[in-house]
């Protein structure tokens, strides 16, 4: 179920992971466990230590940020942050229909990075480039730069 060459493009689209290559992006995925939730399953929940990242492979989730909601579909994802740093997640997430998701645990994700370093440079590199991009547009709102 699912095209991995379809998943490591959609991994690929995902901001931390931009500068991989589909070989390392195909690494990634088998650090991941494909997971399935029923209609109104909780994926994650506001308020909770997020733990994992998640890849939707199939089907329709519902994020609910402070009441403000959008559709998660096929390629989409969410909580790639919890990968580096452990946070309270900020939404809740639900299925609307059945759910095929790759969930990606941080403790793995990151034992994987210790031994694919070419990965962690990647991934620092597309970070650097957001926080760039961050920065000129707080410059450009505040009339500096």
């Amino acid at each position: 179920m699912g095209d991995s060459k379809v998943d490591a493009e959609a991994l690929q689209r995902i901001p931390l992971f931009t500068g991989l290559s589909p070989d390392d992006a195909d690494s990634v995925l088998q650090v991941g466990q494909r997971t399935s939730y029923r209609s109104a399953e909780l994926l994650g929940e506001r308020g909770q230590i997020g733990d994992a990242m998640y890849l939707m492979l199939a089907g329709t989730a519902e994020v609910d940020v402070g009441g403000r909601f959008h559709t998660l579909t096929q390629g989409d994802f969410f909580g790639e942050m919890a990968l580096i740093a452990a946070k309270k997640r900020m939404a809740t997430v639900k299925a609307v229909e059945p759910v095929l998701a790759l969930k990606i645990h941080a403790d793995d994700f990151q034992s994987f990075l210790l031994e694919h370093p070419t990965v962690a440079v990647a991934m620092l590199k597309a970070l650097v480039e957001r926080l760039r991009e961050v920065e000129e547009r707080v410059d450009a709102w505040m009339g500096s730069g």
